[in-house]
């Protein structure tokens, strides 16, 4: 039996950090608070229930009360009233840390203007797992969450973080994840190493590392489940002069169009597709 350690814990929202997959990941401070809290609130009751009663946590006569995305507006005002009756509010999102993509942010903000404290009790993050697994560098990194679900506007998202220095991480829907990787490699350029990561910690954990046009290609001919993170290399600066890439663009020109000419230079080169797409325009033209 775990020995947990209740205790009084001060007025104030923790902010617990609940695995991503495997129970056993979550940490022995975090059941201490789940044990101690005097309200318990979570992103999914029932996901906050099932842990609990694995690891032998009891709920007792206290509530466990839903803060989610569509509700988060009526629910602040009650936890702040709690708060305000000297309650300590131990808050879980559905699965990794909270805030981190997650809805907790406009919590731990009225909170702390109501000059209460915010305490974390870190633990499981798919982002940063997937950093440890991908083979990608890591000294720096930039988690830029869900992109757009319209092309048009993912388009876009992709090529004002295309030049970032950065190792550029992702969470994505199994659904979307292969439009989202085609798009990627036609404005990052397909030879930009990338990764997928998905289902981390569970038994079919699966890291596939891969070029970003390879990967596209891997993901449109796959149905892939789970909770998916996808991380793209930093740019590179290829190796390739504009002579080149105008030759080449004349002998694609001769039986392609401007697009697939230019989606097709900038897979096989790692040049940015904008760059490849405006020299064809302006050869097409001339």
């Amino acid at each position: 039996m775990l020995n947990l350690q209740p205790k009084k814990l001060a007025a104030g929202v923790y902010l617990l950090a609940t695995p991503i997959g495997t129970a056993r990941d979550i940490t022995l401070r975090a059941l201490d608070v789940l044990a101690s809290a005097d309200v318990l609130v979570a992103e999914d009751t029932r996901s906050l229930r099932k842990l609990m009663e694995i690891h032998g946590v009891p709920l007792g006569e206290r509530v466990v009360l839903s803060y989610h995305d569509h509700n988060g507006a009526q629910m602040r005002p009650r936890l702040m009233g709690l708060l305000a009756e000297g309650k300590s509010l131990a808050y879980a999102s559905e699965a990794g840390t909270p805030m981190v993509a997650d809805p907790g942010f406009d919590l731990a903000r009225a909170a702390r203007d109501e000059g209460y404290d915010v305490i974390s009790a870190p633990g499981p993050s798919a982002v940063v797992t997937a950093l440890t697994l991908a083979g990608l560098p890591t000294d720096r990194f930039m988690f830029a969450g869900f992109l757009p679900n319209a092309k048009g506007a993912r388009r876009k998202m992709l090529e004002e973080l295309s030049a970032i220095p950065a190792t550029l991480a992702f969470y994505e829907s199994p659904k979307r994840v292969a439009a989202m990787l085609k798009d990627a490699a036609d404005v990052m350029g397909g030879a930009r190493d990338a990764a997928v990561c998905r289902e981390l910690t569970k038994k079919f954990e699966e890291v596939i590392r891969a070029p970003l046009q390879d990967l596209a290609d891997i993901c449109a001919d796959r149905s892939l489940k789970g909770e998916i993170v996808v991380l793209i290399d930093r740019p590179r600066s290829p190796n390739v002069s504009e002579v080149d890439i105008e030759a080449e663009l004349k002998l694609l020109l001769e039986t392609m169009s401007v697009r697939d000419a230019s989606d097709e230079l900038a897979a096989k080169t790692g040049v940015k597709r904008r760059k490849i797409y405006q020299m064809a325009l302006a050869l097409d033209q001339g």
